[in-house]
């Protein structure tokens, strides 16, 4: 297969697999192998593209011209690449977990959660090929209107209330500031193309560059930064494979991988860092780390203090595209991935206990690691490596983020990095603690509780194989990203 028909055959197959799971629904049997074959044929098509960025290839599909100097293009590089195998790889680990779940706790309207799943992944690798500002902004609202119906998929009082919040924020802030920001920067630079060293320079200085990343940073409502972050533990209310999709797969990856996109082929890190106009970047992403943080202490539901430990997890990207040199670019980039498996695996281990033990409180789950092991030891893996552990792979993107903090001379930075960890270890490892090692006490002893359906401890077992597998390996990452053209 050619290199523009593998990147058309990605944002072709999960569309095609919509469909045939549609129309399977009367089948269950058939329409989850469909999902499976779905996510295995993405996979393979996006990792069929490595070697070639690996190359030094940029591969280009598309050009369908809207108006004159606006198209769809795609084009795939080093940070989309990282992106896109992430999305698919975990999609197809997520679809596996989805069928332990949804038939475990007999939800209904499956074929609808399929189908939505499959568009919201092929609008993820939109997102992921983008060429430009147009293509970016077109995939990245599908990506929000096609994951409504999975925060809705309840169809409770709350799970409605939830995606009003969801949506009103996400298309708010699109709409009212991204595009804009969009608009505006196409007037300055006469296109909306990415390009090495951004295509600002010399089209916008001073107080103008810093409104303009203050429009897209909150624009781009999906990297969640304070104070558009509420439609994140809004989401809450979707059943727990949304909330891995939501946190890992693709909704907020969606958003840090635009914004350090944006920085990097829109603005430039040369721009920021000689105008200084990205300094208050870096001073709210450091406190959304912070607040969020202590916020996510204060939260006994389980579901809703992981949900805030992304809001927090997240602006470490967002930092490091704001620290504007090349070992924050690296530490942010690479923190998309190690994030992403480690969150995921939260979320996995969060609807194992809700599956097995219809649990969702910290405060009930005293004395429940006994009964189910291999999920809470899995959530100590994970949680180890959202904190910045060794050996798992989330110690390394906290490693070069510090590095670039300390070569901007933003020592601060350090220090919140430093106590970020410390607040982390105070909100994730007492739950695993308490598992094991709390007595419940009353009806909480009563018997009866096993592990999650096989499914899902499939899909648990790999992601916290791969939080581990990050850390021996994580040169692999490193040396994708150093190709990246940041100037």
């Amino acid at each position: 297969m050619t290199q523009d028909a593998a990147i058309i055959a990605a944002l072709l197959i999960p569309l095609a697999g919509a469909v045939l799971i549609v129309l399977s629904h009367r089948h269950p049997n058939v329409r989850e192998t469909v999902t499976l074959v779905t996510g295995g044929a993405l996979f393979l098509t996006v990792a069929s593209l490595v070697s070639d960025v690996f190359a030094g290839a940029s591969p280009e599909a598309g050009g369908f011209v809207i108006a004159p100097g606006l198209e769809i293009t795609f084009r795939l590089e080093p940070l989309g690449m990282l992106f896109a195998l992430v999305a698919s790889g975990l999609w197809l680990v997520n679809s596996i977990y989805s069928i332990g779940y949804m038939r475990g706790n007999k939800e209904h309207r499956q074929t609808m959660f399929y189908a939505c799943f499959a568009v919201a992944i092929g609008a993820t690798m939109g997102v992921a090929f983008s060429a430009n500002l147009v293509t970016l902004f077109l995939f990245y609202e599908v990506l929000t209107l096609s994951t409504y119906p999975l925060v809705t998929h309840k169809a409770t009082e709350e799970a409605v209330r939830g995606g009003r919040i969801y949506l009103m924020i996400l298309l708010g802030t699109s709409m009212v500031l991204l595009l804009p920001a969009i608009i505006w920067t196409y007037v300055l630079a006469g296109t909306t193309t990415f390009a090495a060293g951004g295509i600002l320079a010399g089209k916008a200085d001073g107080i103008l560059v810093a409104i303009l990343l203050a429009l897209f940073a909150f624009g781009i409502g999906k990297a969640a930064i304070m104070p558009f972050h509420r439609w994140l533990p809004a989401a809450m209310v979707a059943p727990t494979p949304v909330s891995a999709f939501l946190h890992a797969v693709a909704v907020v990856k969606a958003g840090v991988f635009s914004v350090m996109k944006i920085v990097i082929y829109i603005f430039g890190i040369d721009l920021l860092a000689t105008t200084g106009q990205g300094t208050w970047l870096l001073y709210v992403a450091a406190a959304t780390i912070l607040i969020a943080s202590i916020v996510a202490m204060t939260r006994d539901n389980l579901k809703a203090r992981l949900a805030y430990s992304t809001v927090s997890q997240l602006s470490y990207v967002v930092l490091g595209a704001a620290l504007a040199n090349t070992l924050g670019i690296l530490g942010g980039s690479m923190h998309i991935a190690m994030h992403a498996v480690g969150k995921i695996t939260l979320f996995f281990c969060a609807g194992a206990i809700y599956t097995a033990a219809h649990k969702t409180k910290v405060s009930e789950l005293a004395g429940l690691g006994r009964k189910m092991p291999f999920t809470f030891a899995a959530f100590a893996v994970g949680a180890i490596s959202i904190i910045g552990l060794p050996p798992m792979g989330g110690t390394w993107s906290k490693w070069y983020l510090a590095l670039g903090a300390m070569e901007a001379d933003q020592f601060i930075l350090v220090v919140v990095l430093m106590i970020s960890s410390l607040l982390n270890i105070a909100y994730l490892l007492p739950i695993p603690f308490r598992a094991f090692f709390v007595r419940p006490g009353g009806d909480d002893a009563a018997g009866g509780i096993a592990e999650a359906p096989l499914a899902c401890l499939i899909a648990i077992g790999i992601t916290a194989t791969a939080c581990v597998l990050l850390f021996f390996f994580a040169d692999a990452l490193y040396n994708l990203l150093q190709l990246m053209k940041l100037r």
